[in-house]
């Protein structure tokens, strides 16, 4: 494992850890930077065996993410992630959640709906509060039914900034407003 920080990026750094796995580089984790703990901080706790190190996929994706975080639309490519290391559940809600285009939010319930369960809107919360590829996979553009935020890795400030630099509106009580909900 190899973690390169994206440093100067809006929201304080992002690490990316990464490795090869068979014979193409392949992120593993995504780590935000959250209140009053940096990126740089958790992958050096989570991963201190892990050099500093990159190569110029890596480095793509890192000047990518960057411009993402500035708000320019950029879409991060899905294969460059481990998927493997996901659940079939996992997986499927991640590949759903990555499919919603920028500019458009959707519902836990209308991804649960979308991948054949209305029912498993929690689930399909769970699998996406514990996304270890937050951006790549844009957890940031689901949201509770009634348009109200929901969690984020980032915490909610960012959460909200990144639905605003994709131009989603917001009422005065904080919730998505308009008819702006993929999968619906």
């Amino acid at each position: 494992m190899h973690t390169k920080v994206v440093a100067s990026a809006p929201f304080g750094p992002v690490a990316l850890i990464w490795s090869e796995l068979y014979g193409a580089p392949k992120v593993f984790r995504v780590l935000l930077s959250q209140p009053g703990l940096s990126a740089t901080d958790r992958a050096g706790a989570l991963f201190p065996e892990a050099p500093q190190g990159s190569c110029r996929a890596i480095d793509e994706l890192a000047s990518s993410i960057r411009a993402f975080l500035e708000g320019q639309p950029v879409v991060l490519p899905l294969r460059v992630a481990a998927l493997s290391t996901c659940l079939p559940f996992q997986r499927s809600v991640l590949r759903a959640e990555h499919a919603i285009p920028r500019g458009r939010v959707s519902t836990y319930g209308l991804i649960a709906g979308r991948l054949g369960d209305r029912h498993a809107a929690r689930a399909v919360g769970h699998a996406l509060a514990t996304n270890p590829f937050p951006l790549i996979v844009p957890c940031h553009r689901a949201v509770k039914s009634d348009g109200s935020l929901g969690g984020f890795q980032g915490g909610p400030a960012m959460k909200r900034a990144l639905l605003e630099r994709e131009g989603i509106p917001f009422d005065r009580a904080g919730r998505v407003a308009g008819p702006r909900f993929h999968y619906s």
